[in-house]
């Protein structure tokens, strides 16, 4: 697990730990019993950036070496960009999209989706310039019975988006993989600028996977 000192943290109190190592810890104990599939569930909140690709690299490193499933759950598309393959992205507890990596970030086609790439800082960005936040708030939805549950933050929506529940399509693009919930997609020339899928702000520095 990387853990300086083992045979010392042994003997201590979580409390005495840093951020990173009581994360290693838990880790260590998901691993323990060689699990098929690990759901890590935010495990870089509150880390700092170095702490976090540490714990990155070694969630990488047991799916790599030791064949576990990793299902990764995280509000961060930057460490979604670095290690995950295929992403689903929900909404009010429903998917809204699903593709793999590279489909999703250079064309994705639900309003949301497009929404959360757009609202990423830009290091490339002038100063100054604001963000492009998701307007509303979470609370602003409708029940899925009713219609789409992001119609009421979505710039998109039409009528049709409130008469039941939008159904998983495929995008329509060759890739039966790339599929959404929306009924008014976004169309390509729409999409928020591809080069989001460079941007170190969202990737980092993952020359492997770019390469």
């Amino acid at each position: 697990m990387g853990i300086p000192d083992p045979t010392r943290r042994l003997n201590e109190y979580p409390h005495q730990l840093s951020g990173g190592m009581r994360q290693r810890a838990l880790i260590a104990m998901a691993v323990a019993c060689k699990p098929r599939l690990m759901i890590a569930d935010e495990p870089t909140t509150a880390l700092d950036v170095t702490i976090q690709a540490q714990i990155l690299e070694l969630l990488k490193d047991l799916v790599t070496e030791e064949g576990t499933g990793l299902l990764m759950i995280t509000h961060d598309l930057g460490v979604v960009a670095g290690l995950c393959d295929d992403i689903n992205v929900l909404y009010a507890g429903r998917a809204v999209e699903t593709a793999e990596r590279a489909p999703l970030f250079s064309d994705p086609t639900h309003p949301y989706t497009v929404g959360l790439l757009g609202s990423i800082p830009r290091l490339d960005a002038p100063r100054g310039e604001p963000l492009t936040p998701v307007r509303g708030s979470v609370n602003d939805n409708i029940a899925w019975a009713d219609g789409c549950a992001f119609a009421p933050r979505c710039d998109h929506y039409t009528m049709e988006c409130l008469q039941g529940p939008p159904q998983l399509v495929s995008v329509g693009d060759g890739d039966p993989g790339h599929v959404h919930r929306c009924v008014n997609p976004i169309s390509h020339a729409d999409v928020v600028d591809r080069a989001v899928l460079e941007s170190p702000a969202v990737v980092g520095d993952d020359e492997e996977e770019r390469g």
